[in-house]
């Protein structure tokens, strides 16, 4: 006879192979758990007594608890390999075998209820002396009996005490957990499942069958038979000593290796006669094993260094929570599905649950829904993103949508060496941006890089040297959270990795490695990383084959209840404390994981809304990045630009001395005065940092462009100007789209030259759109659809060479400059003067007036060379005709140098201070400023004049 407790039974997870199996509904109460939590449960027991009679599975108390000691024989031989093979014929796909209970109130005496004993059980009294044991000493039915404080009306007799422990059993029961069933024959089945110490682990299932007074079908002559579900094949129970010692239990022992967990164990029990014994609902007993409580922190899926998984989701309204389990083997359907108990595997909003290993596995998902039905969801906070399962079309409102569920891996983040990387911490007002998105700068075959380079992380680092040679120092990337395609990337349904396509192999894994390889490569040059974010919204709608992830995993936490005006798609509620949580950590990720140096939050205005949509005064979101520990060390700025096709206006934003802004406001005034439309102290506004916004901040919190990747670009500004474009203030320069006239040409490359400048010589932080420096053309659309890779082949021609020639002079022009252009606080009035064509006083009121001189007096303190001190004299013209401009008088023994002036041919139009060719201009002369032109002098001293 080969002890039954000795055998090893090679299993198969049920549902692999094609098959789908679902874990039994569990009723566990494990050891750890509390008093607290035991009666908040019998409260909840009170709230609902229509589902009694459906009711199969009742919890007992912990095997660590157990105040019996039963030692049984071990049962006959039999086929285990076969009988417990876990085939799908085990536990056939069924998604609601078990649904989550609602219990009934403890006063209620149904004879189908048994109820939980709620007094704290004597300690587990020393075994007989002829109590049976296995080969490896006491069985481990010695703690599975307890029973409860009333069944039917009848007491238990109380057990002995105990003087001591039984050696070696404690440890093992801690780790265990315990399931008791009703039978349809009015009696009870418990089963144990715990977990082997040592060396290979494993797992031991013990079954025991109390013989209770009045139970039915032969249970008292010992004629029961364990044989699994669908299968004929069994073997008998046998006899055990019970805490009484009066031998009324049948109990049996099963030992599984460690390496098949999580699974189903699912079995049936026949007596004497042959008749089978169900659970009261006419179901198998099923048990998990391999699966734990688990912990509600932190939230996502967390993996220890024994293989270990724990996963944690937020969801207050979910009625039920599955967790799904993938293999990779081709199947749209789980491998394995683990359904949660709801008092169990929860603690307050979060479920959670624990698997001993999850090998074999590759992706996960959660089913929420009342019975944990409907299509997989995303894990918010998974940091791998494994499989995307696609679907058939469905339609919504009478248009077809793709059905899409992605799922988060079960791979930990590839490990990564940093090496001696560290954040270049650039004050704001050293900054020279450059906004760019990570597909479509290099993904046109002219980038000449490698296909599986081009239009990916490494295809961005791979081109360091453009950035540097345009005097950049801070990279703005587009969203690269994973976003949906169809709607672009300020539609991102995920915020806690990269997306795949941005990656060499496709992957998550991939593109985590490429990113932060990107990061390190810009860091070793000098040049920060800003991610553009979107936390106002996401990809997912309404429909269920449109939810993703946290609008399907609880929409009503998540998002703002009532729609907004002009919203189509849900807003998040970003103020919530389970949204604002969710958007913290991911921030932190960011920064502690990836490196990143800053953030630029699009659509801000909408982190202001509170839960129905209004505006708070302090929002909590807003404060708490502004002060959070890690977050304050970046950079972080608010964007008013929508991607939902809202007019987001530039009003007084929380900042706290903290948040910088994109200034919406410099590039439409900007715009307008080089049309001839806006007033002169509009752009006078503007060149000294925008006091009007920043007053209390200062100019370098204002991030200043001409042109953005949400609309024109600075060539189609120049060159289209329609009706559909009136919000854009474009001006096509006499002649719509592209052109070969000479005259229209000219005016054009003077536009271009002229909105560079203002964006350098203005107060704040200047942002390049990608493409502006080579050419870059939409065709005059603004639609993100219509958007085109870069062409880098422009890069060879003169017109190129000539633009990002100017934009390094420039860059160059305010690291020299810095008393002036590089500043956190503003000109001191009494260093500015305003002057019209002949010194005289501008005409501010004047909307004809389109010419506007600028004269800044440098604070000489003594700490700078001379040279870099000279005082600045600006010249705008926006006039169709030519203005004489009269210098006033430099400083004594100094000279102005004409370092710019736009209307002049390429190599003529900038030169440095130092060039030997740079014209000079004395004090009081004229100089004519052509239209459309803006000119810039420079005072330095002559020393011929000083001898």
């Amino acid at each position: 006879m080969t002890a039954l407790a000795n055998s090893s039974c090679a299993v198969r997870t049920p549902g692999r192979g094609g098959t789908s199996g679902r874990l039994a509904h569990m009723e566990c109460t494990v050891h750890q758990q509390c008093a607290r939590s035991h009666l908040h449960r019998l409260h909840r027991m009170g709230m609902d007594t229509r589902l009694q009679k459906d009711k199969s599975i009742w919890t007992a108390s912990s095997a660590a608890s157990r105040p019996s000691v039963v030692a049984s024989r071990a049962p006959a031989p039999t086929q285990l390999a076969t009988a417990l093979g876990l085939t799908s014929t085990w536990a056939p796909a069924h998604r609601s075998l078990f649904p989550p209970l609602h219990s009934t109130t403890p006063s209620c005496r149904s004879p189908s209820l048994l109820q939980v004993n709620q007094h704290k059980p004597p300690c587990p009294p020393t075994a007989r002396p002829n109590s049976p044991t296995t080969a490896r000493g006491p069985h481990p039915m010695a703690y599975l009996l307890a029973p409860p404080a009333s069944w039917r009306g009848v007491r238990p007799p109380a057990p002995p005490r105990q003087s001591a422990p039984r050696h070696g059993l404690i440890s093992r029961a801690a780790r265990s957990s315990c399931y008791r069933f009703r039978t349809d024959d009015d009696g009870v089945v418990d089963v144990a499942v715990a977990r082997k110490e040592g060396e290979g682990g494993g797992y031991t299932v013990s079954v025991q069958v109390p013989l209770l007074p009045g139970s039915a079908r032969g249970r008292e002559g010992g004629r029961l038979v364990l044989r699994p579900a669908d299968s004929g094949e069994g073997f008998a129970l046998a006899p055990a000593v019970s805490s009484g010692g009066d031998g009324a239990c049948l109990a049996a022992e099963l030992s599984f290796d460690a390496s098949r967990a999580p699974f189903n164990l699912s079995f049936l029990l026949t007596d004497g006669e042959g008749a089978e014994i169900w659970t009261h609902r006419k179901t198998t007993f099923r048990v998990p094993v391999g699966v734990r409580r688990g912990s509600p922190a932190p939230l996502g899926m967390s993996l220890s260094d024994d293989g270990a998984a724990n996963f944690a989701l937020y969801s207050k309204t979910a009625k039920g929570v599955v967790l799904c389990l993938y293999d990779g083997k081709g199947s749209d359907e789980p491998a394995l599905e683990i359904e949660l108990d709801p008092y169990v595997n929860r603690t307050g909003n979060v479920w959670h649950v624990l698997l001993d290993c999850v090998q074999g596995y590759i992706s996960y998902g959660f089913r929420c829904g009342l019975l944990g039905t409907g299509h997989p969801l995303l894990d918010p906070y998974a940091k791998v993103l494994g499989d995307f399962l696609s679907a058939n079309s469905v339609y919504v409102e009478g248009v077809p949508v793709q059905s899409m569920s992605f799922l988060g891996s079960l791979a930990n983040a590839p490990s990564y060496n940093w090496g001696r990387d560290k954040h270049p911490c650039l004050p704001f007002e050293k900054l020279v941006v450059y906004r760019a998105n990570v597909a479509l700068f290099t993904k046109d075959k002219s980038a000449e890089l490698p296909d599986n380079v081009a239009g990916t992380f490494s295809g961005m680092a791979a081109k360091i040297d453009h950035f540097r040679s345009l005097g950049v120092n801070a990279v703005l990337l587009e969203p690269v959270f994973p976003f949906h395609k169809e709607k672009g990337p300020y539609f991102p349904y995920h915020f806690f990795s990269p997306m795949n396509s941005y990656s060499s192999e496709g992957c998550s894994a991939s593109a985590i490695t490429s990113m932060k390889d990107m990061v390190k490569a810009m860091h070793k040059n000098g040049i920060e990383v800003l991610l553009e974010v979107v936390f106002t919204h996401t990809a997912e709608g309404e429909a269920d084959c449109q939810m993703i992830s946290i609008r399907g995993i609880d929409s009503f936490s998540y998002y703002i209840a009532d729609e907004i005006v002009g919203c189509n798609v849900g807003i998040l509620n970003c103020n919530s404390p389970v949204t604002q949580k969710l958007i913290l950590d991911s921030l932190r990720h960011w920064v502690l994981d990836f490196h990143v140096d800053g953030f630029c939050f699009i659509n801000a205005p909408f982190l202001l809304r509170g839960p129905c949509g209004e505006y708070l005064s302090r929002p909590p979101l807003l404060e708490s990045i502004a002060f959070d520990p890690v977050l304050s060390k970046t950079k972080i700025i608010a964007d008013p630009w929508s991607p939902l096709g809202i007019s987001n206006v530039q009003f007084p934003f929380p900042h706290w001395k903290r948040w910088a802004e994109m200034n919406t406001r410099f590039s439409i005034d900007v715009r307008k005065f080089l049309k001839g439309e806006a007033l002169i102290s509009d752009l006078a506004t503007r060149l000294c940092g925008s006091g009007d916004l920043f007053s209390s901040r200062g100019p370098a919190f204002s991030f200043n462009s001409v042109s953005r990747n949400s609309g024109l670009t600075l060539v189609d500004l120049v060159s289209f100007s329609n009706d559909d474009l009136a919000s854009e203030s474009s001006w096509n320069c006499g002649e719509e789209g592209p052109s070969e006239n000479s005259a229209v040409l000219q005016t054009r490359l003077r536009q271009i030259r002229n909105f560079i400048f203002i964006l350098f010589v203005s107060l704040g932080i200047p942002v390049l759109n990608m493409g502006d420096e080579c050419g870059h053309s939409s065709g005059g659309s603004t639609l993100y659809m219509d958007r085109v890779p870069l062409n880098w082949k422009g890069l060879k021609t003169t017109f190129v060479k000539e633009v990002t020639a100017f934009i390094s002079f420039l860059a160059a022009l305010r690291s020299r400059r810095g008393d002036i252009f590089q500043r956190r606080e503003f000109l001191k009035l009494e260093n500015i003067y305003w002057h019209g064509k002949d010194l005289s006083e501008p005409r501010w009121e004047d909307p004809t007036s389109k010419f506007l001189c600028m004269h800044v007096i440098a604070e000489n303190d003594g700490n700078m060379p001379d040279s870099t001190k000279g005082d600045l004299y600006i010249c705008f013209n926006a006039n169709e005709e030519s203005i004489s401009a009269t210098l006033p008088a430099p400083a004594e023994g100094s000279m102005w140098l004409c370092l710019v002036d736009t209307s002049l041919a390429l190599p003529g139009f900038f030169a440095t201070e130092s060039n030997p060719k740079v014209q000079q201009v004395p004090g009081y002369s004229s100089y004519e400023v052509k239209a459309h032109s803006c000119v810039l002098f420079e005072s330095k001293r002559d020393l011929s004049l000083l001898l």
